[in-house]
């Protein structure tokens, strides 16, 4: 058992930083919530737990070794405010709706501007810019006219218009703890031994209730007018889609994210073309949250096991690897439409039980589900999708996927 005023001196927080402003996590207004600072220009002002940067923050240790990032750079952030404001709604202000992210992270210039006049350094942990986007899928859609030329959402040249949000997460830990059903010490233990020890305030800064882990944020690109989102009588079409780098970006066909992920920017589009909105929400999860060497090792194993790849040994394969199926937790997936002020969806581009039951009990009201097209689904994917629905994945009742057209062919013949 290791004693307490030993590790003291690697925390990066004095025991006592009467300096650093308070944060109230939802509190009725910014001011009274407080900034979050989480760097380390002044260590006294600091009153969270981790960095900024996310998974990213290694990278940036190791540019600073390396001499090429100075240790005390400041960030000029003129010109770099929200191409867009999301303004403040109520959940904001309620401690339990929000607890993944800091609603604030990208309004620090306007919020916070007479802290930031006193070199504060307080940083944004959300960007909103604006952009194009073109993928061939899409550009073939649009050619065959299943998506209109509008010349605002979609342009003549095949540019599909986005707002892009980037996230890194910042969590409340006494909310995160709440949202899992476990006790707050426990989470801190746990985050605390299994990261190697490396965030001793966990356990010896009990007051610091604000992290920024060293994980993977989430993107969202939204179509059309954000504005709307709070409005119940518009349409909105969304597609909330964890990462798959190997079927999102190179095109495996072993799994329907690629598919997926293009069908929802597809609906997406239509539904901002109608006069509400879309909304695509790309979460960095690789894996289930497993990591992608864990997927390929689980791809090996279903490849070799005696008889090939089943739908009845999918899952089992993932578990004895890893030891769990899936540990994305869809618990805090919502927080990025609370954000937004949404209420409700108009159609949900999921089969997930997972994930459509947590917006129903984040109190997000949906209208209609919609499954991905069987035409769509690759013909290796056949076992995934037959695996998902045997483990409750999403109800008989919320699809009739009809597999039978991709059928005949499994991973194990390549």
């Amino acid at each position: 058992m290791w004693d307490l005023h030993d590790h003291v001196v690697l925390t990066s927080h004095p025991r006592i930083a009467n300096k650093a402003p308070a944060i109230h996590w939802g509190a009725a207004s910014a001011h009274e919530r407080g900034p979050i600072i989480a760097t380390f220009a002044d260590t006294k002002m600091r009153n969270a737990i981790g960095a900024h940067s996310g998974s990213y923050t290694v990278y940036r240790a190791l540019a600073e070794a390396a001499g090429s990032l100075k240790h005390n750079h400041r960030p000029d952030l003129t010109n770099t405010s929200p191409v867009v404001d999301i303004a403040p709604n109520p959940a904001w202000h309620d401690p339990t709706r929000i607890v993944s992210m800091d609603p604030y992270g990208a309004r620090i210039q306007q919020d916070f501007a007479h802290l930031l006049e006193k070199d504060i350094d307080i940083r944004p942990t959300i960007a909103i810019t604006r952009a194009s986007i073109q993928m061939p899928e899409l550009m073939d859609a649009i050619r065959k006219g299943i998506i209109p030329v509008d010349g605002t959402v979609v342009k003549s040249t095949g540019d599909v218009v986005v707002t892009k949000v980037a996230m890194e997460p910042v969590w409340y830990l006494p909310g995160i703890a709440a949202r899992l059903g476990i006790d707050e010490g426990d989470l801190r233990r746990n985050l605390f031994q299994r990261t190697g020890g490396m965030y001793p305030e966990l356990i010896t800064r009990p007051d610091l209730k604000v992290m920024l882990p060293p994980i993977g944020g989430a993107t969202a690109y939204i179509f059309g007018d954000p504005q709307g989102f709070s409005d119940p009588k518009k349409p909105l079409a969304v597609r909330m889609h964890d990462e798959c780098n190997g079927s999102d970006v190179f095109g495996s066909d072993i799994c329907t994210c690629r598919p997926y992920l293009l069908y929802g920017i597809e609906r997406a589009i239509l539904s901002a073309q109608k006069g509400g909105a879309g909304l695509v929400v790309y979460y960095r999860k690789e894996g289930r949250s497993l990591g992608e060497v864990t997927k390929f090792l689980v791809y090996n194993a279903r490849k070799r096991q005696p008889g090939g790849d089943t739908a009845a040994t999918y899952f089992t394969r993932t578990e004895c690897v890893a030891g769990v199926q899936d540990v994305r937790f869809q618990e805090f997936m919502p927080d990025i439409f609370t954000w937004f002020g949404i209420q409700h969806i108009h159609e949900l581009v999921s089969m997930s039980d997972m994930k459509h039951g947590a917006l129903i009990k984040a109190g997000i009201t949906v209208g209609k589900r919609t499954t991905i097209p069987a035409d769509r689904i690759p013909h290796d994917a056949s076992v995934e999708m037959e695996a998902k629905k045997a483990a409750g994945y999403f109800s008989d009742d919320k699809t009739d996927l009809d597999l039978t057209h991709v059928k005949g062919r499994s991973i194990h013949e390549y």
